[in-house]
């Protein structure tokens, strides 16, 4: 799911006219071997903290269909994650690096889900909304500030973002349908019979009759002992 997310969300910020204009998109970690490893300008999405929504785990398992209609699997509820990341811009000026920064963010800010149109693999397969929310001030994340503390490096200017999607949950395959029911064949014991008797099906509906009603037909049941008051003595 999370590399299905980078793709999602890459995809979402070249759309903003990066492409165009030949700045590379990345999911690297910034750090300072990597800045001067850098060529060119760039857009660093850093993908930084990983946390579960523990209020939308559901329980029980829904059921899969297949093309008739007949039961083939069941699968978990999915369980919802926040992905966050620190987006930043990287330039050989200042004032490009803000352009490039204000570009993201223009494109981020404008778009509360990420567009189905982007999302693959299994966020495409689950339909649900992927929320988007950026640089909010309530994002329960460890601060930029940490995270540059963490990388050795100066402190940059940054985005935060956070990406609220679903983990698919486990599917277990179901048996078959029946189709034909259940056929019960027997023989004596007693007198030895070389071949069973012909096989009697439980009674299924659209199932033809092998002419046996088996245990579905009507069986003559004597009248059930009289049942004894109590206090009252056995004659």
């Amino acid at each position: 799911m999370i590399h299905e997310v980078d793709e999602a969300l890459g995809r979402l910020i070249t759309e903003s006219g990066l492409e165009a204009s030949g700045v590379e998109v990345v999911f690297d970690a910034p750090t300072k071997d990597w800045a001067a490893r850098r060529g060119g300008p760039t857009v660093c999405v850093f993908l930084y903290d990983i946390r579960e929504d523990v209020s939308r785990r559901g329980n029980g398992a829904g059921e899969i269909y297949d093309e008739e209609g007949h039961v083939v699997g069941r699968r978990t509820p999915p369980r919802w994650f926040d992905l966050t990341y620190l987006v930043t811009a990287w330039a050989t000026r200042p004032q490009d690096e803000h352009m490039l920064l204000s570009q993201v963010l223009t494109t981020l800010t404008s778009t509360e889900t990420l567009p189905a149109r982007l999302l693959g693999g299994s966020l495409a397969e689950l339909n649900l909304q992927i929320g988007l929310d950026t640089a909010g001030t309530a994002m329960d994340a460890p601060a930029a500030a940490d995270v540059w503390s963490a990388f050795g490096g100066e402190l940059k200017a940054s985005v935060s973002v956070r990406v609220r999607a679903p983990l698919a949950g486990v599917t277990r395959q179901t048996a078959p349908p029946v189709t034909e029911g259940l056929v019960l064949r027997t023989t004596d014991p007693v007198h030895g019979a070389e071949e069973p008797e012909p096989g009697r099906r439980l009674r299924y509906t659209e199932v033809s009759d092998p002419g046996r009603d088996g245990f579905a037909g009507p069986r003559d049941r004597g009248a059930p002992p009289a049942r004894r008051r109590r206090g009252e003595r056995q004659p």
